[in-house]
């Protein structure tokens, strides 16, 4: 491996580089070009129009070019030598680039076939290249560039650029890791659409990044197919999503929707979820035995006729006894529909028992009057009796508040005990009175997918799936019925009481028990001593799982802080790292972000809120704009909503705090393991109170 190649305009090879980095953005600002004009477009009617101007404008916008982003990051030599066809050089980047029809790429998209070998070719098998070149950027442009030769018995070693993207720090919302995507996880990004997955990934492993580009390079591979089926990300909170929402439309995709398990069961249900349940009642509305009772709960206003039906054709009243109108309903139920499709196929079925009566006189009947027969009163009536419309939000309504419908509904599954936690302390005169809680939204979402099935996307891809429960697994599960799963998450970091404790257990529960288990354990952005010191935690929050381990070279600052004062020492240290670059987070227990963020003697802002940055000033902080706070580099952080997220630089604060904030010591510890490994480059621990045994 040779060593980066520095800046010089003296340099050949570099000059050459920098000529076709120029070339690219040219060829990429002719390809939009051609595609502004979509506003202007016109097809054989107004749909195709419409779809044409649509399909134009977000192949515009697909090609938009952002300067202080490299169109290539690397470059493969194939060789005629080495079986390939002929020797050629593969620029690789985020996007195909191309001077025109019949030329070859300028750039070649990192998804294509023909950038295979950047991931994965070595000198024991160089797949048909002889050389492989990382360059360094900066600000959008070529800074250098360093050789890895393939061929066989050559030297290997540590890419120097490889490890500065890695390292580099973070600077705002989450960004792509094209240009440092390892073998291992190459493997699972391209692993076909039909194949679902569970990826068990230990912090820094880049599970998240993983999943991100697996979906980009499925929209790549399979695009006729997921541009009418679609593809759904769905995350843990709102701010998680908009950390990871520009990684997609950074590489050229921007069709893919990203939802929390909340707002896809509100959006089902039309209810708003406002309210939090206790633990108990939460653990027990999110078990999978739910599903059954909810089911039950639909199906019991199903029942056999005891009256017969009269239909007036006519002159004549037609009679059909109520043996043969229970053949109809059991013949309906016996089709295994959606309860809804039934109730709109039982008309008809008892309209063709009132036919069956009028052939047996001689008539003569059709289709026509079978419909007219269907929408009598008669029949309308038998239907509403039988097989009545149901309301989600009113059936599960009284299903926690009439004990004794519940207790009929849960014999066999609920205890006497789990049906009383189970019921309303303060049942509400009806379902407009409620304040629907996040556990009873998605049950309400089982139910409407009881009445009609739920459309079914191509691809879900689940983040932090470990902390979702049964039914919330089943919501987003039915969101792929027809396609494929990929499942991110690490069973240490899992938080609620209601987790899986095993990635086979959430695959069933998701509907995708045959998917593949996939473990990532290398860490590329967390340092070596932090995510030592956090995986003591280990063997008590997850003694199945493999410790992880850094691979990288610098092993990062660990620091610890005792003090009789714990919030002038967390503005003190605070103060002292906002000198240095790259984002910080300040970890808090929940209870403390008030008492933090007035502490605090720097700008900052506190994440999961809305407004203006926060000083000690409130005047200043008062006269800034919600947009302004995007850019400031100093967040104060709940342990809550910690998961999922990263920062140059952590200082974490009272562990044994965020330990108690939780309902049980186990849940803790897995909080406190989320908070640790937050930290690219250094944490601070700042505390009062002794730290937790298991920290040792």
């Amino acid at each position: 491996m040779s060593a980066p190649t520095p800046p010089s305009d003296a340099n050949p090879d570099l000059a050459a580089e920098r000529t076709h980095l120029a070339r690219a953005r040219e060829a990429l600002a002719q390809m939009r070009t051609q595609t502004s004009d979509w506003r202007t477009v016109t097809g054989a009617n107004h749909v195709s129009t419409q779809y044409l101007k649509q399909m134009l404008y977000r192949r515009a916008e697909s090609l938009v070019d952002n300067p202080a982003v490299p169109l290539f990051f690397g470059r493969i030599d194939y060789a005629a030598s080495l079986g390939a066809e002929r020797d050629e050089v593969v620029h690789v980047g985020r996007r195909h680039v191309s001077a025109g029809l019949g030329e070859d790429p300028l750039v070649m998209d990192w998804r294509a076939p023909m950038a295979l070998p950047f991931y994965r070719a070595s000198s024991v098998d160089p797949m048909q290249c002889s050389l492989r070149r990382r360059f360094g950027f900066r600000d959008g442009q070529i800074t250098a560039f360093e050789d890895e030769p393939l061929t066989a018995g050559a030297a290997t070693g540590t890419s120097q650029i490889l490890q500065d993207e890695i390292e580099r720090p973070r600077t705002g919302p989450m960004r792509d890791i094209v240009a440092t995507i390892q073998p291992d996880q190459d493997l699972l990004v391209r692993t076909s659409l039909d194949q679902s997955m569970a990826i068990q990934g230990a912090p820094g492993t880049g599970k998240t990044a993983v999943g991100l580009h697996r979906a980009a390079f499925l929209l790549y591979a399979f695009r006729t197919q997921l541009s009418r089926s679609g593809v759904l990300v769905v995350g843990p909170n709102a701010s998680f999503l908009s950390y990871i929402g520009d990684v997609l439309p950074a590489l050229g995709e921007i069709d893919t929707d990203q939802q929390t398990v909340q707002s896809l069961c509100e959006a089902s249900s039309g209810v708003r979820a406002v309210t939090a349940d206790e633990s108990v009642r939460a653990l027990l509305l999110g078990d999978a035995r739910m599903a059954e009772l909810l089911h039950r709960a639909v199906w019991s206003h199903v029942c056999l006729p005891t009256d017969l039906l009269a239909v007036k054709v006519g002159h004549r009243v037609l009679r059909v006894p109520a043996p043969h109108l229970a053949q109809a309903v059991e013949g309906v139920l016996s089709r295994g529909v959606r309860y809804e499709a039934g109730r709109v196929m039982l008309p008809q079925r008892l309209a063709h028992q009132v036919l069956l009566r009028l052939e047996l006189q001689g008539e003569t009947t059709d289709d026509r009057l079978q419909n007219q027969i269907a929408r009598s009163p008669a029949v309308k009536a038998m239907v509403k009796q039988v097989w009545p419309q149901l309301k989600p939000t009113a059936l599960l309504h009284r299903l926690f508040t009439d004990a004794e419908f519940l207790a009929t509904l849960a014999e066999g599954l609920f205890s006497a005990e789990e049906q009383t936690v189970l019921l309303d302390r303060m049942p509400r005169k009806s379902p407009a009175g409620r304040s629907w809680t996040l556990a009873e939204v998605v049950c309400l979402d089982e139910i409407v997918d009881l009445l009609e099935r739920t459309p079914s996307l191509g691809h879900v891809i689940i983040d932090e799936a470990q902390d979702l429960s049964a039914m919330m697994l089943r919501a987003v599960g039915r969101r792929a019925s027809t396609g494929s799963v990929t499942l991110l998450g690490d069973l240490a970091q899992a938080t609620t009481s209601w987790g899986s404790t095993s990635w086979y257990e959430a695959l069933t529960h998701v509907g995708h028990p045959e998917a593949l288990v996939n473990e990532l354990v290398e860490g590329f952005r967390v340092p070596g001593d932090v995510i030592d010191y956090a995986a003591r935690l280990l063997p008590v929050i997850a003694p199945g799982l493999t410790p992880p381990r850094s691979i990288r070279h610098a092993r990062g600052e660990l620091v610890f802080e005792l003090t009789d004062d714990l919030l002038a020492a967390l503005a003190e240290r605070v103060q002292l790292v906002s000198a240095r670059e790259g984002m910080i987070g300040v970890i808090v227990p929940d209870t403390m972000v008030d008492p933090v963020s007035s502490a605090l003697r720097v700008e900052h802002v506190v994440l999961g809120r809305d407004d203006a940055p926060q000083t000690s000033e409130p005047d200043e902080a008062d006269a800034r704009q919600v947009e302004a706070a995007r850019q400031v580099p100093v967040e104060v952080v709940p342990a809550s909503l910690a998961k999922g997220l990263e920062f140059d630089h952590v200082v974490l604060a009272e562990p044994a705090g965020i330990v108690a904030g939780e309902s049980d010591e186990l849940t803790g510890l897995r909080r406190l393991y989320v908070c640790l490994t937050r930290a690219v480059t250094s944490l601070a621990i700042v505390h009062a109170q002794p730290l937790p045994r298991q920290l040792g």
